[in-house]
């Protein structure tokens, strides 16, 4: 009888979670979650100081500056020798941007743009987003004293929403699936004079130097690039930022050398992975009745990548790699990284790692070191 009660709400939680899915409402079950405070307490008073707008430019710059230094980026780089020891390669480096403050390596571009768009002067940032990605610039805009605007598709269902109104943003629901969402956020932002901070807009330089930046702490680490950085893909803006990053430093002659790129993905729903694997000259729009989201690959599944083909000529260049992934495979890493590394990890985060092994085992890397962008940690 016991046994029975203890069952009954897993039962209805699956049942409402397949009605959703058939009805085509999405509960992004796995998206991240924010620290707790979000923003060290000792720097409250420099966040008053850059949402009093009584207060000259250059000292709300300054004090939004020293929060991003001190809260953005600098996240863990630990070795993985549990990891190592369960899949045979050794010199596995997690980068882990779940350090972040609202638990993504969204956070980065979020408060590049916010203060790009609290120094020329805008008074709202918008952005279209499923989760994550309006999380972090919800947190950034508030702390930058701008209004924030973040356009969801309408079936779309995450916990972040609770966080982004906290924050104090404007939720606009709107039909369609993201790529729509985007469209209309980008036209909303240009007729209202709204900062647009969607992927593969006018920003995209500030974003790619943003996301350049987990580069830079890379290399602080090993001195040097590793053979090969493994990051899960959905537009291909962190790849393409990560891999800036790495020319700049060896243009610098800081490296030895540039990563090869393995990129990883949903199985059949990412555009970036799909034209590596059929080898096809670009990447190809895939149809979007035949995308399907679930609780565990949404933060990867586009049928257009907005910055896929620059993603994709990197894979090749630097002779990296790219496979998908499935949502099964996804859950296990997730589960071997936090039981092997004590890493609660987004099960959507392991696709690079998945692509890695993949990779490994079809033709086995020489001895050296590898770099996994993980992210996130589970609602």
């Amino acid at each position: 009888m016991v046994k029975e009660n203890k069952k009954k709400p897993l039962e209805k939680l699956n049942k409402l979670q397949e009605e959703r899915e058939k009805n085509n409402f999405f509960s992004l079950l796995d998206g991240a979650t924010s620290q707790i405070p979000t923003i060290t307490p000792e720097l409250d008073s420099l966040r008053k100081i850059v949402i009093d707008k009584t207060r000259t430019l250059e000292e709300r710059l300054e004090s939004f500056e020293i929060i991003i230094d001190s809260e953005i980026g600098d996240t863990n780089l630990t070795r993985g020798k549990n990891i190592e020891r369960e899949i045979g390669l050794r010199q596995i480096y997690l980068k882990f941007e779940g350090g972040n403050p609202t638990g993504t390596q969204k956070d980065r571009i979020a408060f590049a743009q916010a203060l790009d768009a609290l120094r020329r002067g805008y008074e709202e940032i918008a952005v279209a987003s499923c989760g994550n990605y309006g999380a972090s610039i919800a947190l950034a805009a508030s702390l930058a004293g701008l209004d924030g605007l973040i356009y969801i598709p309408s079936n779309y269902h995450t916990n972040r929403i609770k966080e982004m109104t906290k924050y104090g943003a404007k939720i606009v629901r709107v039909p369609g699936d993201y790529e729509e969402a985007v469209k209309i956020c980008q036209l909303e932002a240009e007729k209202n004079d709204y900062y647009d901070a969607n992927p593969g807009g006018s920003n995209i330089n500030l974003q790619l130097k943003a996301y350049g930046e987990i580069a830079y702490e890379i290399y602080d680490e090993l001195r040097d690039a590793p053979l090969a950085v493994a990051v899960p893909v959905s537009n291909g803006s962190t790849l393409a930022g990560i891999y800036r990053g790495f020319v700049s430093l060896y243009n610098r002659g800081k490296t030895s050398r540039i990563p090869q790129f393995i990129a990883g993905s949903s199985y059949g729903m990412n555009p970036i992975v799909q034209a590596f694997v059929k080898n096809t000259p670009k990447c190809v729009d895939l149809l979007p009745e035949r995308i399907r989201n679930t609780s565990i690959n949404e933060p990867l599944v586009n049928w257009r990548s907005i910055d896929g083909e620059y993603a994709l000529s990197i894979i090749r260049d630097t002779r990296g790699w790219a496979a998908f992934a499935t949502d099964k495979k996804m859950r296990e890493y997730s589960k071997l990284l936090r039981e092997m590394e004590g890493l609660s990890v987004l099960p959507a985060s392991t696709a690079g790692l998945i692509a890695l092994m993949d990779r490994h085992k079809k033709q086995p890397f020489p001895g050296d070191r590898f770099v996994v962008i993980l992210t996130g940690r589970k609602a």
